[in-house]
């Protein structure tokens, strides 16, 4: 695939990884929403299947795959930062230690279940949305987005809640947080799929591209 430079790629990543990491932070507090208990990343959490379908639909899926790599590094930073400023002894005028450990020292375990679940939902999610925009050539957005969404996100909570909240929180907990948590996170795509519709169009007039997956390799880790 030929390369060549797009006006807004790098915003759009810059947006992506900035939702994935603040969403990883948040995710250490468990809210209350509608009487619904999630965790706190999922408020913002879900624009991040947003911005991997606009990906996808506008740049095709070898720069979504790129992007979504770039997004995983991001949270690997964080999670080693987190975890040796956690381990390194405190400065005797800091008496915040135990809360910073409550808090950001919980991070790696969140952020080892985000990665695994991100990494496998956004590469579902994305395959789904090219193979089905070649399907229906390119006709019917909603249709692949809201679909793709459903797959992805069914991956993404599945797997990240046992890995971040096993043993943290009881079972009858968990369930609830998967219940609650794919319902708000396929709620909020459905909800934003208007905008999806606008920015997808800008984005293809400015960019001069609607890249179809017609000869694309699929695999994630064939990174060029």
């Amino acid at each position: 695939m030929p390369s060549r430079p797009y006006r807004h790629l790098d915003l759009i990543t810059a947006l992506f990884v900035t939702v994935l990491i603040v969403s990883n932070i948040a995710s250490t507090k468990l809210i209350a929403f509608l009487g619904l208990p999630l965790d706190g990343g999922t408020i913002l959490f879900p624009l991040s299947y947003i911005f991997g379908d606009i990906l996808t639909e506008v740049y095709g899926y070898q720069r979504s795959r790129r992007v979504i790599w770039i997004g995983f590094a991001c949270l690997a930073i964080m999670a080693v930062t987190f975890a040796v400023v956690d381990l390194l002894p405190p400065d005797p005028a800091f008496d915040a230690q135990a809360a910073f450990s409550r808090i950001l020292g919980q991070t790696p375990r969140i952020v080892l279940g985000s990665l695994i679940a991100y990494w496998a939902g956004e590469f579902v999610n994305s395959y789904a949305l090219a193979k089905i925009k070649i399907k229906m050539d390119g006709r019917r957005l909603w249709i692949r987005t809201i679909a793709s969404t459903l797959i992805g996100q069914l991956v993404d909570t599945a797997v990240f809640l046992p890995i971040a909240f096993f043993g943290v929180f009881p079972n009858e907990v968990l369930v609830s947080l998967f219940v609650a948590n794919y319902i708000f996170k396929v709620g909020t795509e459905a909800i934003f799929t208007p905008i999806t519709y606008q920015i997808v169009a800008v984005l293809k007039r400015a960019e001069s591209e609607d890249y179809y997956d017609r000869n694309t390799d699929f695999n994630p880790f064939a990174i060029k």
